[in-house]
């Protein structure tokens, strides 16, 4: 008879937990929703983009960023 396998988690392969499947960690859950809002998770289409969609795939220019008002470390 075959072992029932114990799910792993996507993120790290760790067996996951009950709250946070199909995860092992609110830390990896959070991980995974991190590459999804950066766009590193990405569904492959065959249409062209909209102009104002650049701003949001485009890399920001540094020159163009304000400075951060925390200072040096």
């Amino acid at each position: 008879m075959a072992e029932a396998r114990t799910p792993r988690c996507p993120i790290c392969g760790k067996p996951t937990a009950q709250p946070f499947r199909p995860f092992c960690s609110r830390r990896c859950a959070d991980v995974d929703l991190h590459r999804w809002f950066s766009g590193a998770y990405r569904v492959e289409t065959e249409e062209t983009p909209d102009p104002g969609e650049a701003e949001w795939t485009a890399k920001a220019d540094p020159a163009m960023t304000p400075p951060s008002r925390r200072g040096p470390r």
